[in-house]
């Protein structure tokens, strides 16, 4: 479990951060950075974001309480446990450094020992907080992220993007005449069909920043960081597709004899006029109930 977790090891001179490669390279999936520019580009990627930074003070440019302040500011890198591994060794650094939020202060000369048994301690820590926060964000009927992980996702990634100024994606997915379908099947087979729906939409997604959550009832909707609208448009008709494939009977649908979905599709980089994540809902929406006016079962963007 732990040997797949992701320490960053933050330090400017190579001999510190060979020590610590050495003794954690064995257990973890170690990464490196030698200042703070680098340190905050790795938190806050989702492919390299690090489950435990170990980060030194005395850095050039942006020292380590600095870049701890940052990742603490950020709702996307909040959450990583940031240990200080420093020479500064005074009771007020210590005390600023657990101020601006780490979790542990490390000084050196290092014991191997007391490094090894800290970043497992936080590990299982991070873990078991993890673990939490995942089931509070799971729709318990499908097994798939609810509208809390997609409300919280999509100001995470709106603040990414609008950083990075790139696009983003938001797709919503209705399943056409899901009433009439309940009514006539039970909502015991209404459950199933949410089910199915649910994780054949998910399997469609193939990066790990992209997020399909249950968004209520029988809405679905997809959140895409780094895509821009034909990207979008693309996975979109894949949603479509990948619903109708399932071929599951649908005899009150006035669309299709079997289950299908209408969607819509809105693809922006967050900037002026869209002044928040809400108006990029909003033209998913929007794109959404065109689809379902235009005939179901198709995709509007």
């Amino acid at each position: 479990m732990l040997s797949q977790k992701k320490v960053l090891i933050v330090d400017d001179e190579k001999l510190n951060r060979d020590i610590l490669i050495g003794l954690l390279k064995p257990l973890y999936t170690v990464m490196v950075a030698k200042n703070g520019t680098q340190t905050l580009k790795a938190a806050t990627r989702s492919d390299t974001r690090p489950d435990l930074i170990l980060l030194d003070i005395m850095m050039p440019g942006m020292n380590g309480f600095e870049v701890c302040r940052r990742l603490k500011e950020d709702e996307v890198t909040c959450n990583i446990p940031v240990i200080f591994v420093t020479a500064m060794g005074t009771t007020q650094d210590e005390s600023k450094g657990l101020a601006l939020g780490a979790v542990d202060y490390i000084t050196k000369p290092i014991s191997a020992s007391i490094v090894q048994a800290r970043v497992k301690t936080h590990l299982l820590l991070k873990h078991n907080s993890d673990l939490l926060r995942q089931m509070a964000s799971v729709d318990a009927l499908t097994g798939i992220a609810n509208r809390r992980a997609y409300d919280t996702g999509l100001g995470h990634e709106w603040q990414r993007m609008q950083r990075n100024s790139e696009s983003m994606a938001i797709i919503m997915m209705d399943l056409d005449f899901f009433k009439q379908y309940n009514d006539y099947y039970g909502h015991t087979e209404g459950d199933d069909c949410l089910q199915q729906v649910a994780s054949v939409l998910a399997g469609v997604v193939q990066r790990a920043g992209d997020m399909v959550t249950r968004y209520g009832g029988e809405e679905f909707c997809a959140l895409l960081p780094d895509t821009n609208q034909t990207g979008a448009e693309k996975l979109a008709e894949n949603f479509r597709a990948a619903v109708e494939a399932l071929q599951l009977p649908h005899v009150r649908s006035q669309v299709s004899s079997v289950v299908t979905i209408s969607v819509g599709v809105a693809a922006a980089v967050p900037a002026c006029p869209l002044s928040s994540p809400r108006d990029l809902q909003v033209m998913a929406d929007t794109k959404l109930y065109q689809a379902k006016k235009e005939g179901r079962n198709r995709v509007v963007s």
